[in-house]
């Protein structure tokens, strides 16, 4: 199986049954290899650095009632909360202080976040903010919309497209969002020059093996720049209450998998990994990602962008989620840097 591991190292690419072989197996030492050439990888590629990106959580409000997500709109018990433009800007600038160089800026589908409104955001962070990379990750919207945003001055977009598979994308979203939109999106985002996230959760319910081979093979295909996976964890307010959390090792896994597959991909050790383990996102690092998001949402509200249940509250202010994940990267041999960290496949 080690060869398995090598193949994938040095062609970037296996079958859709030699994936299924690798997800499968149960032999430490294959699964210490991949993750050891994982981390190599990563280390020759970034150095020990692990990007931080400032998160501007700047809403909860969502128009769509995704089974799995928290803000979703039947969660009739969230109190929900929309950021303005002079909010936005001020945690922007507050990151800045502190060295960010790239902001990420998530909120829900939120009609009431217009694109006009969205349009002006970015053009103010742009304008104050010449140096910054300007992420969004505020779902599906029109090809005319998105244009518009690179216009701009948004650089990068994220947009999970959750599974590849078209039955299990029906049993985690309503009727009303169709698969196919999703994939338009990832391909305008793409072909309009925006530096283009997507990736998948583990664990959702009815997922299987075979799904998880569908999705790596449609991201080897699709070569994004950034790929974001994390395990499923349910919120209580949902139909998926009682559902199992992702297994953490299976989504380290991956993480080395993708990291092999595109050696020059953004890959976030993402909150939800320290959500089911106390050194989850340190075990991310070590199998391959490069990113980490520490929070600049305003301390008031923070709680309230629950996405899932038992979401890490990392620190009272901004100033104390970076020394603290300073701390826990110095502690397993990495350095933080708040610099863009551009994409580049050299």
């Amino acid at each position: 199986m080690k060869t398995l591991v090598d193949k994938l190292r040095d062609e970037h690419s296996l079958t859709a049954e030699e994936y299924r072989d690798l997800l499968s197996c149960t032999d430490t030492e294959t699964l210490e290899h991949l993750r050891v050439q994982a981390q190599m990888v990563a280390l020759s590629r970034f150095g020990n650095k692990v990007y931080l990106r400032g998160l501007v959580e700047i809403g909860n409000v969502c128009k769509n009632n995704c089974f799995y997500c928290g803000i979703r709109k039947s969660n009739v018990r969230l109190k929900r909360y929309r950021l303005n433009r002079d909010n936005i800007v001020e945690c922007c600038r507050h990151g800045y202080e502190l060295g960010y160089r790239t902001f990420v800026l998530q909120g829900g589908e939120d009609p009431g976040m217009s694109d006009e409104k969205l349009e002006d955001v970015v053009i103010a962070l742009r304008k104050e903010f010449p140096d910054c990379a300007i992420t969004l990750s505020v779902g599906e919207r029109s090809r005319e919309t998105y244009e518009r945003l690179f216009k701009a001055g948004a650089n990068r977009y994220l947009l999970r497209h959750e599974t590849y598979n078209p039955q299990h994308y029906k049993s985690l979203h309503p009727r009303i969002m169709v698969q196919e939109n999703r994939l338009r999106c990832l391909n305008d985002l793409k072909e309009i020059g925006f530096q283009t996230g997507t990736g998948i959760m583990v664990g959702t319910p009815l997922q299987t093996l075979d799904h998880l081979v569908e999705d790596i093979k449609f991201i080897e295909q699709f070569q994004p720049e950034m790929i974001g996976i994390g395990p499923f964890i349910p919120h209580k307010e949902t139909p998926f209450a009682t559902c199992p959390a992702g297994d953490i090792d299976l989504t380290l896994r991956l993480i080395s998998i993708f990291r092999l597959i595109s050696p020059a991909a953004l890959i976030p050790a993402t909150t939800a990994m320290a959500a089911l383990s106390p050194g989850g996102r340190e075990r991310a690092v070590l199998a391959g990602a490069n990113v980490a998001m520490p929070s600049l949402t305003p301390t008031i509200h923070q709680k309230k962008f629950k996405i899932y249940d038992h979401k890490p509250f990392e620190g009272a202010n901004p100033e104390e989620s970076y020394e603290m994940l300073s701390r826990r990267m110095e502690a397993i041999g990495y350095v933080v840097s708040g610099e863009r960290g551009d994409y580049t496949n050299e």
